[in-house]
């Protein structure tokens, strides 16, 4: 009986080892890895909470705005605000596009010129002169550059009586040019093409390609361009968008109605909505449609503008 024991008292003792070798304090080597892990999931929990509420925050007043546009006129607040009833989005959209002799679309080609040509030209500028700022040496550059940083600081809208003063002085008020002017400058579009060029573009290829011949235009256009296209895709989006939703300026330059962009349109409309000449259904149609090419713009592009904003962050 006493042989048969000595067994099961060594089975119980290892058990006991073991139960206390898995029960070890957090002190330990495998405590502390648990607690990073545990650490490292709630972290990711929170973060991943705080993006879907940002998320909601912003998706929110664009969900309420397409199912309130769908809706027929006669029932806009009806029903939930959040869910469709009474279809009627295609009829809407031919609505608005009918009222007065169409000048919603003569709104939204003015928004698409001023955006695309501004986008488009600013684009350049801001490339050429950051990458200017980034690959040249010369007397002032770094004072030049400091002046873009405080142009950057500066709002906006501290412009808007100046530009107009100015406008009126040279006979430019109630133009075309009013608007694409200053649309063509962005001290930020600048900022961003010092970095990309700084980052995109290495100082080897520029020296290889002077050697062989190449002037500084052919550099810039026929190889820097290339190697910068994400990030010449990067600012035209934000030019693009900051101009499709210029308010302030075109709203005190322009006076003719076949001038404004849509921006300018919709919040006419929504003065004579308090007037009672325009039903409010209108301008919820023509916010929602006015939407459309900066979400659109926006999927078309991604691929190109998170590259390039990958490359500036990197930088």
């Amino acid at each position: 009986m006493t042989t048969s024991s000595v067994p099961v008292v060594a089975e119980k003792t290892a058990g006991n080892r073991l139960r206390r070798k898995r029960s070890a304090p957090k002190g330990t080597p495998d405590g502390l890895r648990k607690d990073s892990i545990e650490t490292t999931a709630t972290s990711r929990i929170a973060v991943t909470a705080v993006l879907a509420l940002t998320a909601v925050y912003f998706l929110f007043p664009l969900w309420w705005l397409f199912v309130a546009a769908t809706k027929d006129a006669g029932f806009t607040f009806a029903g939930s605000p959040l869910w469709f009833s009474n279809f009627d989005l295609f009829g809407n959209i031919q609505d608005l596009f009918a009222y007065k002799d169409g000048i919603f679309a003569v709104w939204m080609a003015n928004s698409a010129l001023y955006s695309i040509v501004g986008a488009g030209l600013g684009t350049l500028i801001a490339v050429a002169t950051g990458y200017a700022l980034a690959k040249y040496e010369f007397r002032g550059k770094g004072l030049l550059f400091g002046v873009v940083l405080g142009a950057v600081l500066i709002p906006k809208v501290l412009f808007t009586l100046p530009l107009f003063l100015m406008f009126s002085a040279t006979g430019i008020v109630n133009t075309y040019f009013a608007v694409l002017l200053p649309s063509i400058v962005s001290p930020f579009g600048v900022y961003l093409g010092r970095i990309f060029a700084a980052s995109s573009v290495p100082d080897e290829v520029i020296e290889a390609a002077r050697l062989d011949g190449a002037n500084e235009g052919r550099i810039f256009f026929g190889v820097s361009l290339k190697m910068m296209a994400p990030a010449l895709v990067t600012i035209f989006l934000f030019q693009f968008v900051e101009i499709w939703n210029n308010f302030l300026l075109p709203s005190q330059v322009l006076i003719s109605e076949n001038l404004r962009p849509v921006t300018v349109g919709l919040v006419s409309w929504n003065a004579l909505v308090q007037a009672g000449q325009i039903e409010r259904h209108m301008v919820i149609i023509g916010a929602f449609v006015a939407v459309v090419p900066l979400i659109v713009a926006f999927l078309s592009l991604q691929r190109f503008w998170r590259s390039g904003l990958a490359a500036g962050a990197i930088k």
